[in-house]
């Protein structure tokens, strides 16, 4: 069976679902396309920047009514303990991916958007038109296809993406759990070979996601054995895994992430989200990079879609320009974030510095955060 719509996106988690409701309410014919039944958990830090308040008022989306967390500190510690406190200039909010997808994935369905719980197996494209397979539904033609599928996808090699054919070291381990926890504060800890991040969401659930090399977890029998001889050496650490109670029956885990550099657009396919770009979790920015490269790339087509003013190789040559503004100097931040936190000895150095000059740690976030988006 062949179905056909204007414009196809793969993948509902916030990018996805954000470009079909911006999309929908310019009444223009979406279809998303996601593996996944919500509510459904996912890894991530569950911490958002303030900067992306402005375009989800935009969209008709009131975080207050999702009963969020409001988060205003930043604490980072060394492997030993010794701590950096600093005042997040734009501050931020804590919310389940869980909650937060399902109210979006609702209200996209809400405002007419196909919503298919389906998994893509191929992308090609044909003539003037993309031909997108499934595995349940057949095959979708479409005038542009957007890749929302998160950090990677079969559709990654499909699309013969550089990254896609390296291997990756990083591991990532989320888990909620009850435990005595400063809802103001998104904390970021490091251990030997990867730091582990702690935010508060709705109903006083504390998020715990960490990020470590494969090499370094391998060297124990499971979860709470790596936890127990590697995390519990930062004080903080051992303080909080001993002291909370772990809320899912079991950790929820995401191996082969890559940093790499990414294109905004492959093969034509518009990228947003994570599949255009992911920066490292200690920058505590993901959430807000994915909503805000749903508005620039849906900008770009609601407009073209009532003028017809751009050919797709400018629409194209647009996108790629104005993800680039946004985010290129980002993305190199956080990968020189990362190797600074991840040695020790700058750890230590970093954390004498930061209390010394106590001013130069919000300067260091605003290099990995926008300011508030124009709607």
């Amino acid at each position: 069976m062949n179905h056909s719509t204007h414009i196809l996106i793969i993948g509902g988690g916030l990018a996805g679902l954000t470009s079909a409701i911006h999309l929908a309410q310019q009444q223009i014919p979406v279809t998303l396309i996601e593996k996944n039944t919500y509510p459904v958990h996912k890894v991530c830090g569950e911490y958002i920047s303030n900067e992306v308040v402005p375009y989800l008022e935009y969209l008709g989306i009131d975080i207050h009514d999702l009963d969020v967390v409001g988060i205003s500190e930043l604490h980072i510690t060394t492997k030993k303990g010794k701590v950096i406190k600093s005042k997040l200039p734009l501050g931020g909010f804590g919310i389940s991916r869980y909650k937060l997808d399902h109210h979006l994935w609702n209200l996209a369905k809400e405002l007419g958007v196909r919503l298919l719980n389906d998994q893509v197996t191929n992308v090609g494209f044909q003539g003037d038109k993309f031909f997108v397979d499934t595995t349940k539904n057949g095959v979708f033609s479409s005038d542009y296809v957007i890749g929302a599928y998160g950090k990677r996808s079969i559709i990654d090699k499909n699309l013969e993406r550089d990254f896609s054919q390296k291997k990756s070291p990083w591991l990532a381990v989320k888990a909620h759990y009850t435990s005595k926890f400063d809802s103001k504060t998104v904390a970021l800890h490091n251990f030997e070979g990867g730091y582990c991040g702690l935010s508060v969401v709705e109903n006083d659930i504390v998020n715990a996601c960490y990020l470590v090399n494969y090499k370094s977890f391998k060297k124990y029998k499971d979860i709470k054995d790596f936890e127990s001889n590697v995390l519990y050496k930062n004080p903080y650490l051992k303080d909080f895994f001993e002291n909370a109670e772990l809320q899912f029956k079991k950790h929820i885990t995401i191996s082969q992430i890559n940093f790499d550099p990414k294109k905004p657009v492959e093969k034509g396919v518009f990228m947003i989200g994570d599949a255009a770009g992911l920066i490292h979790p200690l920058c505590g920015n993901g959430m807000a990079m994915a909503i805000q490269s749903a508005k620039i790339l849906c900008d770009v087509l609601s407009d073209n879609y009532f003028s017809k003013k751009y050919t797709t190789k400018e629409i194209e040559e647009l996108y790629t320009k104005q993800w680039n503004l946004a985010f290129s100097r980002r993305l190199y931040a956080g990968r020189v974030l990362q190797k600074v936190l991840l040695n020790h000895g700058f750890q230590v150095l970093a954390q004498k510095i930061a209390n010394t000059i106590p001013a130069i740690v919000p300067e260091i976030i605003k290099q990995t955060h926008g300011k508030p988006l124009v709607c």
